[in-house]
């Protein structure tokens, strides 16, 4: 069954920034899907099971495309 990560990005602004964060977490290890909204700041992530990606690797991955997130509930 797979899980949902969610995540509040700062700083995404338009298109182009959805598609930088975009590029640099799709290709993670284990990440099956990926929504990125600049107007709500919002990053959801599928992945087979919650444990299969940790935090540190999306938000390295996040601040590699320029932009800071944290875990949101």
């Amino acid at each position: 069954m797979s899980a949902t990560l969610s995540y509040d990005v700062t700083g995404m602004t338009c298109s182009h920034c959805e598609n930088a964060v975009r590029q640099e977490v799709e290709p993670l290890t284990g990440v099956q899907s990926v929504e990125v909204d600049a107007s709500s700041g919002a990053l959801r992530i599928t992945v087979p099971d919650a444990g299969s990606v940790t935090d540190e690797a999306v938000l390295s991955a996040v601040e590699e495309a320029g932009f800071e997130a944290v875990r949101s509930a």
